[in-house]
């Protein structure tokens, strides 16, 4: 990113040390670290969360393609899980199908 050698950190050093003195360069030196690792860490964790968007976003665009080309031409193992996938993605959608028929059964054994 920079481009900073040894003579110029020796530099910064020494510009350091004159305008803050001795007892507050390594404070200054912890703070200013302190933002660079932060700075890394939200760099980082955009760069992670962009990268797993995009895979997502291709995995979508795969789904689309496979379903415009009917699923003939795919092996029967990305067929499965092709069909696990539309499985989760509905059950993602209705969560809470599932619960209330078993409620409504035994209501009904209830009656009975």
């Amino acid at each position: 990113m920079f481009d900073i050698g040894f003579w110029e950190l020796i530099l910064i050093s020494v510009v350091g040390l004159v305008v803050l003195g001795p007892e507050r360069l390594p404070v200054a030196i912890r703070s200013v670290s302190r933002w660079v690792g932060a700075a890394r860490n939200m760099a980082n964790s955009v760069k992670d969360e962009l990268s797993q968007e995009l895979k997502i976003q291709e995995l979508q665009e795969n789904l689309k393609k496979a379903e415009q080309m009917g699923m003939k031409d795919l092996s029967p193992e990305l067929r499965e899980s092709v069909e696990e996938l539309k499985q989760a993605a509905s059950d993602v959608q209705r969560p809470y199908a599932k619960k209330s028929e078993p409620t409504s059964t035994t209501t009904s054994q209830k009656q009975e």
